[in-house]
């Protein structure tokens, strides 16, 4: 499924992880570029502005292409052309997408523009052509965007994938039955909590490594919409906004609000709790984000103080909790740390250089042993060796 060479691909991770090396000291640039020429790999930005440009330089070739194509559908029938117009734009957009893929363009620029051009003119295709029907768009969202993540591995399409996929979840229980409404938070709960489990089974049993970032995304998006489908804030105004001809100036008080009001506050410390004992970054910045909006949650039907005030006083907080912690962990030299982490700065371990450009060209290193202060061999030493003399 994948377009891409493979053996390219691992070589992309070898130099990802050399530039780690040279980030930690381990390896020095002349090093860097040797590893570089020996690992052919993709044309590829890392620079994000360099990879803007690119993209937005591909839109203009898209756009262009896409004018050309309508001068002769123009010419032959407008009426006609304008119901198929997006549907040979989204072709052209995968053409393109093959194009670069198979000349080695990857994460450049623009590679991605056409792959998103494939996927917004595929939806907008769809929305012409079923005048609006939101859940076929998103069903028909959901699989071209799968289908360009598992052939180009292309993690914005992963991400649109579970946006898509969820959007038609929601849309399915909607249209479903009226009754069925209230119940769609704890359906989308158990959703999140499903395709966690899922995206965590699916790593551990994982063949295709090259997967592995597009599902660990997926997963963490999933805990963001696990939090997100019990928020107090988030269940009352959506619930509010199904409601037809709402037209009150505060939306009503919901069933369950005790449940949501806990679900709210418990998720974001369970998060950070879980984050810190298993030592997990990614979670623990999601528990802060979720954190941070329930604090917003409860400031927006809670007023307690004035915000000047309870922004200072919550200034003043997270700075006591800051400098508290940073002189409590500023000494500590494992687990939980202030401490930069040792791949990114380091000067204990630059004695492993030579270890690892032996090891990764195969040359043998001249080790120097350090002289012992035992002489074996003679038996001058405590009576024990060749010569057979012994001394007391």
């Amino acid at each position: 499924m994948i377009v891409y060479d493979k053996k390219w691909l691992e070589n992309l991770i070898l130099q990802e992880q050399a530039d780690s090396l040279l980030k930690g000291g381990f390896i020095n640039k002349d090093q860097k570029r040797l590893i570089e020429k020996e690992l052919p790999s993709f044309k590829i930005h890392y620079n994000i502005l360099i990879r803007i440009g690119f993209f937005l330089l591909g839109v203009l070739l898209y756009f262009s292409i896409g004018g050309a194509i309508s001068l002769f559908g123009y010419n032959i029938s407008l009426s006609g052309y304008l119901d198929v117009c997006c549907y040979i734009f989204s072709f052209v957009g995968l053409v393109g997408s093959e194009f670069f893929a198979r000349n080695n363009y990857y994460r450049h620029g623009l590679d991605e523009a056409f792959i998103f051009g494939t996927i917004l003119n595929a939806g907008i295709a769809v929305a012409i052509s079923t005048h609006g029907d939101n859940l076929a768009v998103s069903i028909v969202v959901t699989i071209v965007s799968l289908i360009l993540y598992l052939r180009y591995l292309h993690l914005l399409s992963v991400l649109i994938f579970y946006l898509a996929l969820t959007l038609t979840v929601g849309y399915i229980i909607i249209d479903f039955r009226e009754a069925v409404k209230a119940i769609l938070p704890f359906f989308m709960i158990f959703f999140s909590i499903g395709t966690y489990y899922f995206c965590r089974n699916l790593i551990n049993n994982l063949t295709e490594t090259f997967y592995h970032n597009g599902i660990l995304l997926v997963k963490s998006i999933s805990l963001m919409l696990l939090y997100l489908s019990g928020n107090y804030f988030v269940v009352r105004e959506f619930s509010a906004f199904l409601i037809e001809n709402y037209y009150y100036e505060e939306s009503p008080e919901i069933p369950f609000a005790w449940f949501f009001w806990c679900f709210t506050f418990l998720v974001p410390v369970f998060y950070l709790f879980y984050a810190l004992k298993n030592k997990q970054r990614v979670l623990l910045w999601i528990g802060l984000l979720c954190l941070c909006f329930s604090f917003y949650t409860f400031r927006s039907y809670h007023h307690v103080l004035p915000p000047e005030v309870a922004l200072t006083l919550g200034g003043l907080i997270l700075f006591v909790i800051a400098f508290v912690s940073i002189k409590k962990l500023k000494n500590k030299e494992s687990g939980l740390t202030f401490k930069p982490d040792r791949i990114l700065n380091s000067n204990t371990f630059l004695n492993a250089e030579a270890l690892i450009i032996a090891s990764t060209f195969g040359m043998k290193p001249e080790v120097k042993s350090t002289e012992s202060p035992m002489e074996f061999g003679g038996g001058g030493f405590s009576g024990g060796g060749s010569g057979g003399s012994f001394n007391n």
